[in-house]
């Protein structure tokens, strides 16, 4: 799992580059509307980011999609992990930051540090590296972040020492130094960005900063990105009704496991798709009806209900109360 954070600028991108009907492949592809939660502290599947980037890649007809992604990419506008990455003093302690905090950002990606001679290393290993799309889209996009940090730091003339990608080389490699703009090494055993030690000393290039602490980053993703079974088909079904719909079919197939697979292994850990299903409707009413002044009706149809009336009888059997009860309890509201 990763945060939706991931997915920035991408649907605008493919609708102004390849159109509607491009944004809608990719989204089909994904298993919802990406577009409705990219901005939004959700947790998805690597599997539906590949899915969406390998799509809009098909359709495009270039297998460089993650170059064209590249100077677009900023880590700053990840959330408050972003923020709480590029506040840092140095760009040394950035980089701390960023391993320390990559918890809460994705599940099974790892982000190492190493120095040798008067060189620095900083790798990242995609939990999906190898998989359909990967080399044509992620890897470069990846990069593309890593890149985005330093930047942070380091004026406009700086560039690199080296690229690595963690793919095969391509027939074509001067597209991958024209837009990095320094030498680029393929096979790599992992996406990284070599740069001279005395860098990790750099300021940051921003003056003016509010503080955003650890526990900040970590309020944020409570308890970090999914781990288990449970938790990530929990973030699965939250993303899919912000999105609209909720489907097993499309959370098992952005999982990359076969229905009847994650319906047995649900069973095992005593849930069952349809009642996790209910709890999240029931949750995201809930904040809906204590944080906005949404009408019950919207919240209903919001959330797929079928009529008001069944959102009533569902809400009222877990929550003791009716809709407009419970949003009466709240000093907040009249």
């Amino acid at each position: 799992m990763i945060s939706s954070h991931v997915l920035q600028g991408l649907p605008a991108f493919i609708r102004i580059e390849l159109g509607e009907k491009a944004l809608q492949r990719a989204n089909r592809a994904a298993g919802f509307d990406v577009e409705l939660i990219e901005d939004r502290n959700f947790f998805i599947p690597q599997r539906s980011v590949v899915g969406f980037v390998d799509e809009t890649a098909r359709v495009l007809g270039d297998s460089k999609l993650g170059l064209l992604l590249v100077p677009s990419r900023n880590i700053a506008a990840y959330g408050t992990f972003g923020r709480y990455v590029t506040e840092a003093d140095t760009l040394g302690q950035a980089i701390t930051r960023t391993i320390a905090t990559l918890q809460y950002h994705s599940t099974y990606d790892g982000l190492s540090v190493a120095t040798a001679a008067d060189e620095v290393r900083l790798s990242y290993t995609f939990a999906l590296a190898g998989s359909r799309g990967y080399a044509s889209s992620v890897a470069c996009a990846a990069a593309g972040i890593l890149l985005s940090l330093f930047r942070a730091y380091l004026p406009d003339h700086w560039r690199p020492r080296r690229i690595e990608l963690d793919i095969p080389t391509p027939c074509h490699t001067s597209p991958f130094e024209d837009v990095f703009q320094c030498p680029v090494v393929f096979n790599a055993p992992a996406v990284a960005v070599v740069v001279e030690g005395h860098r990790l000393m750099a300021a940051p290039r921003r003056t003016s900063r509010p503080i955003v602490t650890f526990e900040d980053v970590a309020r944020d993703r409570r308890g970090g990105a999914p781990r288990s079974l449970l938790d990530i088909a929990v973030a699965q079904i939250r993303a899919q009704l912000q999105a609209g719909d909720v489907s097993i079919e499309d959370a098992a197939r952005s999982m990359d496991t076969s229905v009847r697979t994650l319906q047995r292994e649900l069973q095992q850990a005593g849930a069952d798709f349809r009642s996790l299903t209910s709890a999240v409707r029931i949750e995201r009413a809930t904040e809906l009806l204590m944080g906005t002044n949404v009408s019950v009706t919207s919240i209903s149809e919001e959330l797929g209900y079928s009529s008001p009336a069944g959102f009533s009888r569902a809400f009222r059997k877990v929550k003791g109360l009716g809709p407009r009860e419970f949003r009466s309890m709240d000093p907040g509201h009249d």
